[in-house]
């Protein structure tokens, strides 16, 4: 199957907490970051998730934002992933931001072009890709 998310990131399942309705799992990828995902215990038991399987952390790039000088804050995303900008392509109103993971991992986002110059975003840059649980699918 191919999809249309440019984020399908390849990790193994660290844990599964399951609440009453929904779940949280938590994938480590192949670079050492954690992503956190929160999915329903149904859609756990449908795709037979258990510790240590192989899964696909899958994000659209329009759920990425970006950060830059954001360690240490306190922010409500669990997913706050270190990296730096290795390419940018400038579009009329949106823009492609590719960020390399320190692990190695790739992750792109689609943030609007005011927001690329605001934060003065070129190649090298420190910057971090922030997601929601709630925005990170899961496929095995």
């Amino acid at each position: 199957m191919k999809i249309s998310a440019r984020n399908v990131l390849v990790g193994k399942i660290r844990n599964i907490t399951k609440g009453a309705v929904n779940a949280q799992v938590t994938l480590v990828l192949d670079g050492g970051e954690q992503i956190v995902s929160i999915i329903t215990n149904a859609s756990v038991d449908s795709l037979g998730l258990e510790t240590g399987k192989t899964a696909y952390a899958i994000v659209k790039a329009n759920e990425v934002i970006v950060g830059k000088g954001v360690d240490g804050s306190k922010l409500s995303a669990r997913n706050v992933l270190a990296g730096e900008v290795i390419s940018s392509h400038e579009g009329a109103v949106n823009s492609e931001v590719e960020i390399k993971l320190n692990g190695g991992t790739t992750v792109v986002a689609s943030i609007t072009r005011e927001s690329v110059h605001a934060l003065e975003l070129k190649q090298g840059d420190k910057v971090s890709a922030i997601v929601k649980a709630s925005n990170v699918l899961i496929g095995v």
